[in-house]
């Protein structure tokens, strides 16, 4: 699978030079990855696994 294919976005509190990543929906998954670093790959993180970390973060 060509990562690059598909619809990276990156993380609307993402600024400047801070730590920014990006997000994609990936078929089976939701892929997670460093911007300034794509080279080292990405996560894969299930569909169930993306809503809890979502809560948590929206708390």
């Amino acid at each position: 699978m060509n990562i690059d294919n598909f619809a990276w976005r990156k993380a609307s509190r993402s600024t400047g030079n801070q730590s920014c990543v990006e997000v994609a929906p990936l078929p089976t998954s939701t892929g997670v990855r460093d911007t300034k670093d794509r080279r080292r790959g990405h996560l894969q993180i299930s569909p169930a696994a993306w809503i809890e970390l979502l809560r948590g973060l929206r708390g």
